[in-house]
Formats: C-alpha cells, sequence, structure tokens
C-alpha cells in the first residue's frame, strides 16, 4: 500500500512539473533532439557538470568562433551591465517569457497557479524551478522602469538554488545589495530602483528570444563583459573542446616563435606531423592546460577554419 501511495505522489510532482512548462515535455525533447545525453525530469537537456567547470576557463572569443563554423550565428548578444566583472556567468539555461500585464491574461495565469502549488509573483516561480548549475535566463522585453525581475532576496535565493547567476533582458534593484552575494552574477540591460510593476510571466521552460540570440532551454549560458553566448546543449562539448584547444595551441605558439623554433605562418596554417608531435610533447609538461591524444589533435587540425 505505501508503495502504491508513493507512486501516486511521484505521478502528480511530475504532472505538477510538466504544468509549469507552456510546452509539454515531448514537445521540449522534440526541439531539443539533436541531444542524446541526461535529461531533466522535465525534459531539459542536463549538460554534465564537469563541461560547465570546463567552459569557465575558456575564451569566449574562441566558443563564438567554434559556433559560427557550425553554421550558428545568432547565438550571441551584447550590451549587458554587470553586478561583478570578474565573475563569469555559467550554466545551464533555465528560461523564462515576460510580457506586459493584461488583467484577464494575469488572472488566469496565477489562478492556475495557484492550483498548481505556486507561491507569489509569477517572476518568482522560475527561480523555484532552478537546481544548482542552472542559469536564470528571462526575456523582459528590455523593460527597465517597474521591469526589476530580482533584488538582494531573491537573488540570494537564486544564488542559493543555483551557485551561478542570471541574465535578463530586463532589469534588476538593490546593485550594491547583490554584489555583496560572494560568487553571484547579473547580467542585465541596467539597474532600477523601482520594483516590479505590470509584468506577467507567460513562457516557462520555453524557447525564448535575448535581443539578437535564440536560448532553449538546457543551453550552454557562457557570459562575461564581453557579452553573452548561448550554446546549443548538443554542441556544448565540441564547442568547449575547441576553445580548450585554442588556448593551448595559442601558448604553444607564442613559446615557439618567441624560441625561433617555428615561424608564425607555420603555427597558423595546418600543421605538420614534427609539429604536432612537438605539441602533443609540450603539452605534457603543461598538465594544467589538459590533456589531448594524437586523434584529437587531428581531428580538430582536420576541422581548422580559424
Amino acid at each position: 500500500m505505501r508503495k502504491h501511495i508513493l507512486v501516486l505522489i511521484g505521478m502528480v510532482l511530475m504532472a505538477q512539473g510538466l504544468m509549469a512548462q507552456t510546452i509539454s515535455k515531448e514537445e521540449l525533447v522534440f526541439l531539443t533532439s539533436a541531444w542524446k545525453g541526461e535529461r531533466f525530469a522535465d525534459g531539459r537537456p542536463k549538460i554534465p557538470d564537469e563541461l560547465l567547470k570546463r567552459a569557465a576557463k575558456i575564451g569566449i572569443d574562441d566558443a563564438w568562433t567554434a559556433l559560427k563554423n557550425a553554421g550558428y550565428t545568432n547565438q550571441f548578444e551584447i550590451g549587458w551591465k554587470l553586478v561583478n566583472d570578474t565573475i563569469p556567468v555559467i550554466g545551464r539555461a533555465l528560461t523564462a517569457a515576460f510580457m506586459p500585464s493584461r488583467p484577464d491574461l494575469e488572472k488566469n495565469i496565477k489562478e492556475r497557479g495557484q492550483q498548481q502549488g505556486r507561491k507569489g509573483n509569477t517572476n518568482a516561480w522560475p527561480i523555484d524551478m532552478l537546481t544548482k548549475g542552472d542559469v536564470y535566463v528571462a526575456d523582459g522585453f528590455g523593460k527597465i522602469d517597474g521591469g526589476t525581475l530580482i533584488g538582494s532576496t531573491l537573488g540570494n535565493s537564486i544564488f542559493a538554488k543555483t551557485g551561478t547567476g542570471v541574465v535578463f533582458n530586463g532589469a534588476a534593484r538593490d546593485l550594491y545589495g547583490l554584489a555583496e552575494i560572494k560568487g553571484f552574477n547579473a547580467m542585465v540591460r541596467d539597474f532600477h530602483p523601482s520594483f516590479l510593476q505590470e509584468m506577467v510571466l507567460t513562457g516557462l521552460n520555453t524557447p525564448i528570444r535575448m535581443g539578437a540570440a535564440i536560448v532553449m532551454p538546457g543551453d550552454l549560458v557562457i557570459g562575461n563583459k564581453e557579452g553573452v553566448l548561448f550554446v546549443p546543449a548538443h554542441l556544448a562539448e565540441m564547442v568547449v573542446a575547441t576553445a580548450e584547444f585554442v588556448t593551448m595551441k595559442d601558448q604553444f605558439g607564442f613559446e615557439m616563435l618567441k624560441s625561433g623554433k617555428y615561424s608564425t605562418g607555420q603555427i597558423d596554417s595546418q600543421w605538420t606531423e614534427e609539429i604536432k608531435n612537438h605539441f602533443l610533447k609540450w603539452l605534457e609538461q603543461h598538465p594544467e592546460l589538459g590533456k589531448m591524444t594524437k586523434a584529437s589533435l587531428d581531428e580538430v587540425m582536420s576541422k581548422r577554419t580559424w
């Protein structure tokens, strides 16, 4: 009997999780079908934690180039203000879309939310879904005055759940309070002292637009003072690995040019077998940069367009 009750509770919780989206789990899996790895219960791609750690160390320029070469040209957006310029925002996207409030729409959305057991205003609902390693990515249609999706209270709640930060096409309030959250960062259009008003959540765990970029739930978010890059989950490993190699290649190249071992033309073109073998031996002496096999090096060099 107890087992049947636990199964029933699990089914109810799963149903509530699905209702939290404005698209079904099946639709989210379909839209992100190129991802073949693990998923969250709601269908969102779950990029491995280890890959998130690696992504925190790569250059956004190199990652952007790898994406562009793969044909993904609408994944980068500039024009952000940051709580802390020195802390990158790295994680898996949990998306939300907001629109200007309309009484009948807001009434229906909030009533349904109450039936689902949701608490507070709709801007708190995405926060309740966050897990470790997530980045709350919200399209607040660029609203500043009255468009403050979080202040220091919600910022503390977000960081406690994720250990990361947020990216808002909108605003945040209480800049100095947010800056006191050690390790937290927010990328927003601006800061404003007003409270959130005349906005309602209309999409949760759905595709959204962030300026010129499209974001899918589960995308790898790489944000810093240069801008923010949204990497499709199925390309995250390739993008990170390519960017890691470019870092290795650049450091190797700098040393070789300073020593006079090779010329600029040799370093910046397809490598000979001699240079490849020299690079692998050099890499063994720099374990902090990572490891690479001859087969991996050959594959990367064969696709080289940078």
